[in-house]
């Protein structure tokens, strides 16, 4: 685990291969700093508006091959800056802490690594249409075979990119890694193997001296 200092921290995302336990470590943040006076917002992605939300049914239901990559890139833009302006820059400028579960980092991963110069076009659309990083980013780390057997495991109707399958976890757990080392300020890496409030500890441990 890294840290690295940096500007406080009130924008937070969450990033992590599916079955990272990503979404319960930002749960778990959201009660330890409401618990600590904080005025948290936990939000999610794709989602956190009603607009987002809709399109999330769009994204990770159906068949693999349902949306280009393409399609998959205007898809999640389009569903990020709607949770953008109705969501995360409200909460931002009334001084509540926003915590949010997957933002930019994930599209760059899932879409832009499945194809030649796909990345490009969702840091230049990125660029275009959202123009916000988060100030904090956790990245949860975790074994692909370990990760796609617990994400599998949850039957809860949005597995539509666990079926791609663990090389692409494989790759996008690189990809991450990859991510976290050309952004040391932002992103900071937390081993995710080990016992959920262990894992809980680590994380606030981190974000705690970022918040002032």
């Amino acid at each position: 685990m890294t840290a690295h200092a940096a500007a406080p921290a009130r924008f937070i995302s969450f990033e992590g291969i599916d079955g990272s336990g990503k979404s319960t470590q930002a749960r778990m943040l959201a009660d330890a700093l409401r618990a600590r006076g904080h005025d948290v917002v936990l939000t999610r992605e794709p989602g956190g508006s009603p607009g987002a939300e809709e399109i999330r049914r769009l994204v990770l239901e159906g068949d693999p091959d349902r949306w280009s990559p393409e399609t998959e890139i205007l898809l999640f833009t389009a569903a990020r800056r709607d949770h953008l302006e109705r969501t995360i820059r409200p909460a931002l400028a009334a001084g509540k802490i926003v915590i949010c579960d997957r933002f930019a980092d994930s599209t760059r991963m899932y879409q832009g690594l499945r194809g030649p110069g796909l990345r490009a076009q969702v840091d230049a659309l990125h660029d275009l249409m959202i123009g916000q990083e988060p100030d904090l980013t956790v990245l949860v780390d975790m074994d692909p075979e370990t990760g796609l057997a617990r994400a599998l495991g949850r039957n809860g109707g949005e597995e539509r990119f666990e079926t791609f399958g663990q090389d692409l976890q494989a790759r996008m757990r690189a990809g991450f890694l990859s991510l976290a080392a050309q952004n040391p300020q932002r992103i900071v890496t937390v081993n995710g193997a080990g016992d959920i409030d262990a894992v809980a500890a680590d994380i606030l441990a981190v974000v705690e001296p970022r918040l002032t």
